[in-house]
């Protein structure tokens, strides 16, 4: 039985009862009462309930399987026989059950919004006084507000089933949030009065927030969770306490969740992955479908539901609407739907409709006295519109139509229509019934809000407060998401691999490094770095979770809003699920390092190493998710996160120690966590260790052969006259650690891990995410201080223009004066067939389709959802790059060439635009670049003016598309999509996949006569279609119809009033076509038949054999008209030349960073506060050798900004792929390579910008000047650091693109990124010399950039200047003898430099270096090669580019016989073939 049959044939005791419902205020199922009659109504709410809880179920349990009615995965479930057991069981023990529903009254409801109709666009240098204004205004409370809402009334009963109608921008969405109590953005009037039979809207929003609920129009959801996964989880969530005996919470969840699933016809999607946009996953309808089944399952008594069907076919939007009236009728659910195109049967199975204008509502009523309403007004409705089109069409003032007579008698402004209606005996009966209910509502207060808390509670798990808002116990909401958690890990496991790939490799990398480290003195400085870059590694790995915290944070408020469970709980589960993870990733990590390196080989030791490492680990990943949950977006939340990581790196007591911290500064010492951490790990390896000293001074020659109290141990903390040095002692005077702090270091990392626990978990549950404040255009700034803008500004109120302004048809220049580009060949297909790999097999998606489409015929392509339209669009637009694809194709009888694509426009389902462009300029960007090059940009420009008059776009003309909320809405978004394809001038074809969807009727019809008009300009026009009304099927000539599988079932003609269509299918055993009956509903309910395959009866009629008749003789006639197959155009990929490409799309790429400050000046301010902190940590410095030192490690510091610069670009890079892959490559705009080189030069002006700030806040501060001012080369010194600053982050740039070229996932790139960026790090001579390095990693020393960057910037700043060392620095010893230390030390100076405090006494002070030169030879830098090291380190950006191009190339150009996806698919196929095979799987 099909899910569509599944609902028809209702009771008309059903429909009986409905009605009943309607008109009485029955206030729960138990106590509640009317107050119009109460003995009446009394009497017809006991005989209706008595009817449905009578209608042929015996009220058994509802998980009885031996019925297989009650059996959702039997073939013969009926959802509404289970449904009326499990009410009637429910109304058997009321006092078990506690059942109860919720109405809503509300009086004089007005909604006020801040006044942002209309803002000019953020740029790099206005942002800064834009934000000031704007918190001016705010401190002094002058800003303007506007009604969004003005004051309606109305009353909703319980079971009642509203719809609510009205344009874009009437207030449907405001009145839908603000009934659930989701007023962010907007303010509700302190005179307005909202009550839930006593409940306050506050009460909503606290103890009875999952009561009612508000499911949005678009869809959040985990994309790599599948849809059993999904649903589940809600299910569990809201399983009931007081439930049926002897049915566990597991059970129950379970159950539900299937037939929910069944219900609404995603049961066989079961072990499919939801997916999103980028991760493959189920269709778009079924998607959808899967939010419906998720709000469903959460058993709100209110539910609020915005643009419900968008995006599914007429039939499963029909179903829809009727599980809603079967809820309603059955379950007392109250709902409230607002759709904008409705059909007729659906809008029938409403209660109730509430129409809006401009905020204003003009109607409110029962469904079958709208439209007698309007009528009796003066208006007309046409022969088969429907009634829910009729409505809406009387909002828009170049849609409704007088009836002759009247056309000065009926209202013309919203304002008029909201007097008429409230002039209106049915507003004043309306007002009584609100009266009266108020009046019940207060007299019976204490009854029912007792009877709703009574069931709330019975709902409740044990242990939960009754004032909670949550069903479940707190600690089963941590249960059930940390089970998600965990399924999400394994749903996206390829990423988890990735980071514990790079964990070993760091691990074997840098453990080679200091492989074997023996227990001399020569190997302190090299344990001290092992353990400071292992102690650093443990703690930073947690950096990318903020990444994770904000992909998950909108899912989880929605949930929260559901009532399902605390964003806290998530919180929780979240670090429990990633426990496994980074034991195993630490385990890996330290046991590696430990042993390779030759640490302490002690087992307490050991122990207390890799303790550290888990602590150090969940401190740091603590800290960063803090940051992450008090901040409202990723890019507050990386420059702060940036600036942490550089001051604890810098503060943890290595590179800078603690004697040597500046006094403004040492504070930071005292709250570091991982100074704590470092500090401990080094007192657990050297104390109570002696090592043996292997460098004494002086030595060599003669003086090998001295006593041991003649010489002195070159390393700090040894005693003159002994030959070993205390490890003990080295800690404590070169760092300052005393074995005391060893084990109180570690109880501070404890107490940091408990301390950022619960502030993660407290700031998760009060700070939101940042939200849409209110819905604007924004125009750029420029313009809006033009005459045109002030004289063309339309007021705003829900989504940025006024119905009453917003251009219709025939308003502006008449479009039919517009000269289409249009061309006289056809294209036409035969026997195409697409299968991909799907478990081990085939899978077929499209079987032996057949068609064409001629020029100036708009064609349409239809089907259920799954059915493979849009894949079929994409196959024919030769837009599949997955796959096997066989069949052939064909433009006038010739194979299709190069010049295909360009040849075709395609408007895709997703209106994907740059958010930065404004219409004008997304238009001629197109036209720019996919016409002609022989045209004149001139005549381009001109054909642009036209499309824009064509598609009536001109008064947002100048608006910037923006995203949702800020920028264009959905028409105008829909608009532009066609638009940027018509500008091209495709002379062949035009495939548009959903160009109605998410659009109300008034627009779908507007739309589609757009696209009628261009076909009867000779367009050639393939369409895919969904909920088409009548009327708007009837403008299509012909039509292709597929059923599940890809498997054809009509291709032909409509005809006159779809005749031809519904004959055909008559003709073939179908039931007749009710005369007043949409043909594209009828159409789809018939093919819905499970008993007939109308596949085989296509290929088995006439019409089939006409069609293969009609292909082959075009083939065999259009192949023999002319054609040039060697023109220079037929094999032309692109219309236009690489410069003229680069020109434009760098002039874009300039133009978005321009227009995106955030990015820009998270940049500017990361890397200035970052080179300030630098510089003024090691502020002038002084010549000695720990301030040598310092001054090498704030040149290494500079490197490490690298990582986070490196991910704030990644998504920038991965937007502007995401445009281009989905829409820009697929049509030829412009070239790969273009776009990659364009990525890369498009960042080099603004890093330029970077580094120069850069340079001045560090270069300065930390006085690596003044080592010139002596030799008088402070110019050229100074010139040259700063072009390596620039070279450096330039070379960041390109080291970014080359990361996330290949790779589609954001975190795994930058997982990469950080292997990379450390293993450069760890070969820069700075860890360990060149000379010290082991042989087989001497390579990476010079493949290393940042060698060549460190080397030039240190001879640059410090080379030829003198070392004076300090006190502790000095080595004391006696001379030999009777020798001066003058005396005895000078044959070793003369070799080995240094210098004497006092040559002439007997007790020496000896510093070992005397210039900086000798410093920098043990980094093997030079003064004379700084030039060649700067030049050497500059070629590293074009390698990268180089690189870049290749991966690119290689891993996402498409390509035939493409060696890497088949590898990729190989694996995927073993590892889901080491896995459980899923019982059933959705079309892809």
């Amino acid at each position: 039985m099909s899910e569509v049959e599944r609902f028809e044939g209702s009771e008309e005791a059903i429909q009986r009862l409905a009605r009943t419902l309607t008109n009485q205020s029955s206030l729960s199922f138990t106590s509640h009462q009317s107050s119009e009659k109460p003995g009446a109504s009394d009497v017809m709410l006991s005989r209706a309930s008595t009817r449905v809880s009578q209608l042929s179920v015996p009220g058994e349990s509802p998980f009885d399987l031996s019925d297989p009615r009650l059996d959702p995965q039997s073939d013969e479930f009926s959802a509404k026989y289970w449904i009326k057991n499990l009410q009637k069981l429910h109304l058997g023990d009321t006092d078990y059950y506690k059942p109860a529903s919720l109405g809503i009254v509300y009086r004089d409801l007005r909604c006020e919004g801040d006044n942002v109709e209309a803002d000019y666009q953020t740029t790099v240098f206005n942002v800064i006084p834009k934000y000031l204004a704007k918190w001016t205004r705010k401190v002094a409370s002058s800003t303007k507000t506007i009604d969004i809402l003005r004051g309606i009334d109305g009353r909703i009963c319980h079971g009642d089933l509203v719809v609510v109608l009205g344009r874009p921008g009437a207030g449907c969405t405001t009145l839908l949030k603000t009934i659930s109590s989701q007023t962010y953005g907007f303010r509700v009037s302190d005179d307005s009065l909202i009550t839930y039979d006593g409940l306050t809207p506050h009460d909503i929003r606290g103890t009875n927030r999952g009561d009612v609920i508000y499911n949005a129009e678009t869809e959040m959801h985990f994309p790599h969770l599948t849809v059993w996964q999904t649903l589940l989880l809600a299910s569990r969530l809201k399983v009931p306490q007081n439930r049926i005996p002897g049915i566990s919470r597991e059970l129950y969840a379970e159950h539900i969740t299937q037939v929910y699933m069944e219900m609404f016809g995603v049961a066989h999607t079961k072990n499919t992955k939801v997916g999103d946009s980028f991760v493959r996953g189920v269709s778009g309808g079924e998607r959808k479908r899967v939010s419906i089944v998720e709000a469903c399952l959460c058993n709100a008594k209110l539910q609020c539901w915005d643009n419900a069907t968008r995006g599914l076919d007429s039939a499963t939007a029909l179903n829809f609407v009727k599980s809603l009236r079967l809820s309603c009728d059955t379950l007392q659910t109250t709902s409230l739907v607002s759709i904008y195109q409705s059909s007729q049967e659906a809008y029938d199975l409403f209660d109730k409709v509430i129409l809006l204008y401009e905020g204003r509502q003009i109607f409110f009523g029962p469904t079958n006295r709208a439209k007698k309403f309007f009528q009796d007004m003066g208006f007309h409705c046409p022969k088969r519109q429907t009634t829910a089109d009729f409505l809406t069409s009387l909002t828009s003032p170049s849609e409704r139509i007088p009836r002759q007579g009247w056309e000065h008698k009926v209202p013309q402004t919203p304002d008029e229509f909201e007097q008429r209606w409230k002039s209106s005996p049915d507003y004043e009966a309306l007002i009584m019934e609100i009266d009266d209910s108020l009046e019940d509502i207060e007299r019976n207060k204490q009854q029912y809000l007792e009877d709703l808390h009574n069931s709330h509670v019975a709902q409740q798990s044990n242990h939960v407060r009754p004032a909670s808002a949550y069903t479940v116990s707190y600690s089963m909401q941590v249960k059930y998401a940390t089970i998600r958690s965990f399924q999400r890990i394994l749903g996206n496991i390829s990423q988890q691999l990735t980071n514990l790939g790079g964990h070993v490799i760091i691990a074997f990398v840098i453990s080679s490094m200091f492989y074997n480290l023996a227990a001399t003195t020569d190997s302190f400085y090299f344990r001290g770095s092992c353990i400071f870059f292992g102690t650093l590694f443990n703690s930073f790995s947690s950096v990318l979770e903020i990444f994770a915290l904000y992909e998950s944070r909108p899912i989880v408020e929605k949930h929260k809003q559901y009532g399902l469970y605390h964003p806290s709980a998530d919180a929780i589960a979240s670090i429990i699920s990633e426990v496994p993870i980074k034991v195993l990733n630490c385990i890996i990590f330290n046991v590696i390092l430990y042993f390779m390196v030759h640490l302490r080989r002690e087992p307490g030791a050991f122990f207390f190493f890799l303790l550290n490492g888990f602590t150090s680990t969940f401190v740091m990943s603590h800290i960063y998710r803090t940051i992450g949950a008090m901040t409202k977006s990723l890019s507050q939340a990386m420059t702060p996160a940036s600036v942490i990581l550089l001051a604890l790196s810098m503060y943890a007591g290595f590179i800078v120690p603690k004697a040597n911290m500046l006094g403004w500064s040492k504070w930071i010492n005292y709250i570091n966590p991982v100074g704590y951490a470092f500090e401990a790990i080094m007192i657990n390896e050297f104390h109570g260790r002696n090592f043996i000293c292997d460098s004494f001074i002086p030595s060599g020659g003669a003086y090998d052969s001295l006593p041991i109290a003649s010489r002195s141990c070159s390393t700090v903390g040894s005693v003159t006259g002994e030959a070993t040095v205390s490890g003990t002692r080295y800690i404590r005077e070169a760092f300052d650690f005393v074995y005391s702090h060893k084990w109180r270091n570690y109880g501070i990392q404890v107490g940091y891990v408990i301390f950022f626990f619960f502030t993660y978990i407290l700031l998760v549950e009060v700070n939101p995410s940042a939200k849409q404040k209110g819905e604007r255009t924004i125009f750029q700034r420029s313009f809006m201080k033009s005459p045109r803008f002030v004289h063309e500004n339309a007021k705003d109120i829900e989504n940025n223009a006024s119905s009453e302004k917003v251009s219709t048809l025939g308003e502006e220049k008449d479009s039919t004066e517009v000269a289409i580009q249009t061309g006289e060949r056809i294209f036409h297909w035969q026997n195409v067939t697409y299968t991909i790999p799907y478990e081990g097999k085939r899978r077929t998606l499209l079987s032996n389709v057949d068609g064409w489409v001629k020029p100036g015929s708009l064609t349409a392509l239809m089907g259920v959802s799954g059915a493979g339209k849009t894949t079929l669009l994409d196959v024919l637009a030769d837009r599949i790059s997955y796959g096997v694809i066989t069949g052939d194709f064909f433009v006038n009888g010739q194979v299709r060439d190069a010049s295909f694509q360009r040849s075709t426009g395609y408007v895709q389902q997703q209106d994907l635009h740059l958010d930065t462009s404004t219409v004008r300029e997304a238009l001629m960007f197109s036209a720019c670049l996919r016409q002609s090059e022989s045209i004149s940009h001139k005549e381009k420009a001109e054909y642009v003016e036209e499309i824009i008059d064509l598609l009536e776009m001109r008064l947002y003309a100048d608006a910037v598309v923006g995203v949702p909320g800020e920028g264009l809405n959905v028409e105008q978004r829909k608009r532009l999509t066609i638009g940027v394809e018509l500008v091209a001038k495709p002379d062949l074809l035009l495939f548009l996949d959903e160009p109605t969807s998410g659009l109300d009727s008034q627009t779908a019809w507007s739309i589609c006569q757009l696209m009628k008009k261009l076909s009867n300009k000779g367009q050639a026009i393939l369409c895919t279609i969904h909920q088409p009304s009548s009327l708007l099927f009837q403008e299509f000539d012909r039509l292709l119809l597929l059923q599940k599988g890809g498997e054809t079932v009509y291709f032909g003609d409509v005809g006159p009033r779809s005749q031809t269509l519904i004959q055909y299918f008559e003709r073939n055993g179908a039931s007749k076509c009710p005369r007043d009956a949409n043909p594209a509903e009828w159409m789809l309910k018939v093919i819905s038949d499970p008993s007939k395959n109308y596949h085989d009866i296509w290929v088995n009629s006439e019409e089939y054999g006409s069609v293969n008749a009609e292909l082959d003789k075009m083939r065999e006639t259009l192949s023999k008209l002319p054609y040039d197959k060697d023109s220079k155009e037929s094999h032309k990929s692109y219309a236009t030349s690489p410069v003229k490409q680069f020109y434009y799309v760098i002039h874009r790429i300039l133009q978005q960073y321009y227009r995106t400050p955030s990015y820009i000046w998270s940049k500017l301010i990361l890397s200035s506060v970052s080179c300030l902190f630098n510089g003024f940590t090691f502020f002038n410095p002084k010549n000695s050798i720990q301030g040598l030192q310092n001054q090498m490690f704030s040149v290494f510091m500079m490197c490490v900004m690298l990582p986070v610069l490196l991910e704030q670009y990644i998504p920038h890079f991965v937007k502007q792929r995401n445009l281009y892959e989905a829409r820009e490559r697929p049509s030829k705009t412009f070239s790969w390579p273009i776009f990659i080189l364009s990525q890369v030069v498009a960042e080099i002006p603004w890093m330029v910008v970077a580094g120069t700030i850069s340079y001045f806040c560090w270069y300065y501060p930390a006085g690596l000047y003044k080592n010139a001012g002596h030799l008088d080369q402070t110019t050229e010194r100074g010139a040259l650091v700063w072009l390596l600053v620039v070279a450096y982050f330039v070379y960041t740039a390109t080291m970014a693109t080359m990361c996330i070229a290949g790779i589609s996932v954001e975190t795994t790139a930058a997982n990469v990124a950080v292997v990379l960026f450390c293993m450069s790090l760890m070969f820069a001579g700075v860890l360990k010399p060149k000379d010290a390095l082991p042989g087989f990693w001497k390579f990476m020393y010079y493949v290393s950039p940042f060698t060549w960057f460190i080397q030039s910037i240190l001879t640059a700043g410090l080379a030829n200047a003198p070392v004076v060392c300090s006190a502790t620095e000095m080595l004391q010893f006696p001379a030999y003898g009777n020798l001066t230390c003058g005396e005895f030390m000078a044959p070793y100076m003369a070799v080995a430099g240094g210098y004497l405090a006092n040559t002439t006494t007997q007790d020496c002070a000896f510093c070992q270096m005397n210039n900086t030169n000798v410093f920098l030879a043990t980094l093997d830098a030079y003064y004379s090669q700084r030039w060649r090291n700067w030049g050497i380190f500059a070629c590293y950006a074009g390698i990268n580019t180089a690189i870049t191009v290749f991966i690119y190339w290689l891993v996402r150009v498409p390509k035939e016989n493409d060696i890497i996806r088949i590898i990729q698919n190989r694996v995927i196929h073993r590892i889901r073939s080491l896995g459980p095979k899923p019982k059933n799987s959705s079309n892809q």
